[in-house]
Order: structure tokens, then sequence, then C-alpha cells
């Protein structure tokens, strides 16, 4: 299997081979984008002369340890496949550049908006101080997150897993599943066999882990001027945790960091690191939650909400919630619906737009069966149409409702009917529930 490749510039300094194409089992691939880089690997969207899509993680060959870090990811990928909430791997191949570089590659499910992208869109980059007035995101996408993390999560510790390194970015939606899944697998490791002493992303590493991180590079015992009460706490909980490895709870604190700042639009990472935080961080979880526009909803879900998050959050990872236990909380019991917001950032399968139809449209028959034809084949231009809907009454009166056969039509049909007029009006396109819709559930408001 080969690959071309050209010289791609990144800045005025550094020149990078990006390859242009990939041969995978015996098919063309032409790489569309490089969708993020890392000291190891690269990962592509790449595209077949059939149109389908994929994700291609190319590890690179020139890095020490690099098939290592292919190997390691591709055993945990390949023993965890089948579940609704990971990435799905469909194959791994080698790639012989037109320079003779043999690298390892994955090829993997492509996914969509990530959970990091989401916290820049909703506002979530500007800081820590205080909080107040910053806009999070809605419950109904943070119960949405929480839900399917925690299915993931709750399978793989199952398997005995550790993820290792959970953070938003890592956090990716699947706009036909709708649903969000989980990526990045190469710091993974079977509990009570770690193979990875460093673990965990700054901002979204547990207690233990820092502690443990610290002592595979000596940094307790041979560090000057370090504060002797610092070295004995953490002799206390890295001496022992760090010794055995740390558990399937770091995960579960990573996810409550990660919740925090989906709810409270602010990054952690430098509050973590307080003393404050330290001291008393039931109080600073009561604080972000008192400042978050997001809290705004009636109060029992906001409570429910807080006190999950607290249980992946103790300090002691003894004491910190499970996956499974954190599912049976109640506040994945209440309904919530989608903000607005919300159905523009999560591609979905289903197209509904607004600002189309008057109300005297919907009550001649006549007038409404042509509209009917007329949205129907304006809609064919952009893909194939399962289903369109135009209900007469409320919930959803006026609104166009438009089923494609997967999300990348539906997509590319937003892109290109948003702004565009009709009968004089503007159009404006959101994505809507696949769920709700084939269930024929309309929400009454969307905010």
């Amino acid at each position: 299997m080969s690959a071309a490749t050209s010289t791609a510039t990144s800045g005025n300094v550094d020149h990078v081979m990006k390859p242009v194409l990939f041969e995978i089992f015996g098919e063309i691939w032409n790489v569309q984008a490089r969708l993020g880089q890392g000291v190891s690997a690269s990962v592509y969207k790449v595209n077949s002369g059939r149109a389908s899509t994929a994700a291609v993680k190319e590890f690179q060959a020139d890095v020490q340890g690099g098939d290592y870090g292919y190997h390691k990811e591709r055993s945990v990928l390949e023993d965890i496949q089948g579940h609704k909430n990971i990435v799905t791997l469909y194959g791994v191949f080698t790639n012989h550049s037109s320079v003779g570089v043999a690298t390892r590659c994955l090829l993997l499910e492509l996914l969509d908006v990530s959970v990091s992208e989401l916290l820049v869109q909703g506002g979530g980059q500007g800081g820590d101080q205080g909080g107040r007035g910053r806009q999070g995101h809605s419950m109904w996408l943070i119960q949405h997150c929480a839900r399917d993390v925690l299915e993931a999560l709750g399978f793989l510790h199952r398997e005995g897993y550790v993820h290792a390194d959970l953070k938003p970015r890592n956090i990716l939606w699947c706009a036909d599943d709708e649903c969000f899944k989980l990526i990045d697998f190469g710091l993974s490791f079977k509990e009570g066999n770690q193979d990875v002493k460093y673990i965990q992303t700054d901002g979204y590493r547990a207690p233990e882990a820092e502690h443990q991180n610290l002592l595979a590079q000596g940094a307790l015992e041979g560090a000057e001027g370090l504060d002797p009460g610092a070295l004995e706490g953490a002799e206390e909980v890295g001496g022992l945790e760090g010794a055995q490895g740390c558990s399937t709870a770091v995960d579960l604190w990573s996810l409550g960091v990660i919740l925090l700042e989906m709810l409270s639009g602010v990054k952690l990472k430098d509050t973590l690191r307080s003393q404050q935080w330290k001291d008393s961080s039931a109080a600073i979880i009561d604080h972000l939650f008192a400042s978050s526009s997001s809290a705004a909803s009636p109060a029992i879900p906001v409570y429910h909400l807080r006190d999950l998050i607290k249980g992946m959050l103790h300090q002691s990872p003894e004491s910190r919630a499970t996956a499974e236990g954190a599912l049976l909380s109640p506040f994945f019991s209440i309904p919530f619906a989608p903000h607005i917001e919300d159905l523009v950032l999560l591609a979905s399968p289903v197209l509904r737009l607004l600002n189309l139809i008057d109300d005297s449209h919907l009550h001649n028959e006549d007038e409404y069966e042509d509209i009917l034809e007329d949205m129907k084949e304006e809609c064919q231009k952009y893909g194939s149409v399962v289903s369109l809907l135009i209900p007469k009454e409320n919930p959803g009166k006026g609104q166009v409702f438009v089923e494609y056969t997967n999300a990348s039509e539906s997509k590319e049909a937003q892109r290109l009917l948003t702004g565009r007029t009709f009968d004089g009006k503007f159009v404006v396109a959101t994505f809507y529930p696949l769920s709700a819709y084939k269930r024929g559930y309309l929400y009454q408001t969307v905010l």
C-alpha cells in the first residue's frame, strides 16, 4: 500500500510532509484535510472514489516508540469494538510513502464536532475568574454528553480498561448515530497492569495521577525547595496509588471537570491548581453553579447535576462515583429540550427550516400540497430525501423537517440553504434530533 506525499508549509518555518492520498486495501483515498497533529501521530480526513469518508490516524515513523503507540492503540481498539459510544476501527494498514518511509495507520470512523470545539463556541475559553456572566451549555447538551460518556466508560471499565486521557478533545459528536463517542486510546491500559507512567492531560488530571506523574519523574524526592507538607501529602496519596497504578476513578475525575466546564463556560485548569480548590472544592462548585447562566433551570435538575459532578470530583479515588453508579443519578431521568444553539452545533440527518411558511398556506390544501412538492424538489438538490414533514398545528407549526439519508447530506443542505430566500423570506436552517423526529416528537419551544 502506498501514498503520494507533498510538502505542506506550516507558518513561515515548519515544512511537513503531508500525504495527499492513501492506498487502503487496494483503493485510493484522497486526503481532504489534516484534522489534528500530535507528537507521535497525525489524523486526516480522507475520501474514497465511492464518496465514502473516514479518518486515518498515521503514526510517525521517526518518533521513538511510534510503533509501540500504534500497536497499543490498535490492540485496545480491537478489544473494545462494538459499543455505540466508542469510535469504530475499520481496519489497519501500512502506508509506504513515495520516499520509501513506511508508517502504521488506523482507518477510523470519521466523527464531527468535539466537546472542545463546543466549549469554544459556547464561550468556555475565556479564563476562570469567577465565571459570572459566561455562557455555558444547555442542560440538554450536558445531559446528553454525560450519559454517552458514562455509557462508554461503564463498558470500558467492565472490560478492565482505564481510558486515562479523557478530555474535551477526545469526546466527539457522531452525527449519524446522534451520540458522543470516545476517541484516542493511546494512553489506555488494563487496570492493575499500568504500562504508561504519565497519564491524562493537564487540567483534567486526577490528583492521584498528578502525584504518580511526579513520582515517575523523580520530582518529589529530588526537587529543591519542595514544601515538606506537599511532599507528605503526595507520599500519602501518590506513594500508595503510584505504586499500584491508577484506577478507573481517574476517568470519572476527568469527566467531572469536563461537565463543570460545560455548565459554567469556564476553563478550570488554574482553579484546580489553586489552594482554594484543595481547601474547599465543594464551595467552588457551588459558586460556579450559582454564577452560571446554564443553571437557570428549575432548582431540582440543577441540584441533581451539581451532586453528580461533586461525586466525580472527590479527592480520594475510593470515594469517587463509578460510571455505573453515576448513570443512576436522578439527573438522567429529567427530560430537557435542546436550545437552538444545540441544534445549530450538533449535526443530524434531519434538517429543520424556519421562517418559510405563513399560517395562511397551511389551511389551504392546494397551497399546502404545492409547498410540500416545492420544498421536496428544492431539498433533493442536496441529497436523498427520506421524508419531509410540515406540521399544520403546534408543536412545530409551519416548520419544515427534512430527513436525509445521512448527516453529510443534511450538513451540505444546511450550509447551502442558510441565508437563501424562499418566497421573499430568509431561510433559517438548524438540525433536529433524529430520535425525536422518528418518534414524532416535536419540541413546542426551543429557546
